[in-house]
């Protein structure tokens, strides 16, 4: 992979060296190891990678002392690896993941953690992560695992089942092929707003009331009317009367 030069060794074991031992915002933190902001922000509050050693950068060469001062004078400044002196080659991985015997009892509490916090994965991504099988997925996703009373939610890179490269990698693409949503086009039809359609509401009762009002004055005109033409038609008969 092209992207795997560009992140350093031992993501999280070097965010946090960084976060101990620099000055540096999250977000420079994460955008150098490949990590989410929030995550970095966990591992400073003590929430995450809580066993896990700093690894300095310095040492492995991965950074010079200039460009982590450089960064911290100037927060929008986002660092960069230092040239590697040796290149090592990437390990093709040819079938399925090996997952160290150590290793395989932690894998339905990684698998129960994926499907929680990332349920647009598929299962085949989920195998290639975690080198499982889609039986374990099934059983785990409808908690008919022998075991499913005790599994506890545990991300997969702590356990070290899968590196966060590849997490995140199979991420993204499950994010690319979900549908769109009617909500992400910015075409699509919305709601009215509720002031617009409350003043709509006001102006049709408003224009309904002052219509029954008016109707109400033309009838007691009328009345009034009414009773004239009778008072002058009852006038002349009783002077008729009269005489």
């Amino acid at each position: 992979m092209t992207t795997q030069a560009n992140t350093p060794l031992m993501p999280k074991a070097t965010a946090v060296w960084l976060v101990e031992n620099t000055a540096l915002s999250f977000d420079q933190i994460a955008a150098f190891c490949r990590l989410h902001p929030l995550e970095v922000k966990a591992i400073a509050d003590g929430e995450a990678a809580q066993g896990i050693k700093g690894l300095d950068p310095l040492n492995s060469g991965q950074l010079t002392r200039e460009e982590i001062e450089r960064a911290q004078r100037d927060p929008n400044h986002r660092l960069k690896l230092a040239d590697r002196k040796v290149k090592v080659p990437e390990a093709k991985r040819r079938g399925p993941r090996y997952t160290p015997v150590s290793r395989r009892q932690d894998r339905p509490n990684a698998i129960l953690w994926l499907l929680r916090n990332h349920p647009e994965l598929k299962d085949a991504q989920i195998m290639r992560l975690v080198g499982t099988t889609k039986t374990t997925i099934q059983q785990i996703r409808e908690r008919s695992h022998w075991n499913a009373a005790n599994l506890t939610p545990m991300d997969p890179v702590t356990l070290g089942l899968c590196s966060q490269l590849e997490l995140d990698l199979e991420v993204e693409r499950a994010a690319r092929s979900m549908p769109r949503r009617e909500g992400d086009d910015p075409n699509a039809a919305t709601l009215i707003p509720v002031e617009e359609t409350t003043a709509e509401q006001a102006l049709e009762a408003y224009g309904t009331l002052r219509d029954r009002e008016d109707q109400r004055e033309a009838e007691e005109l009328d009345a009034d009317k009414i009773f004239a033409k009778l008072k002058s038609l009852k006038g002349p008969v009783e002077d008729e009367t009269e005489e």
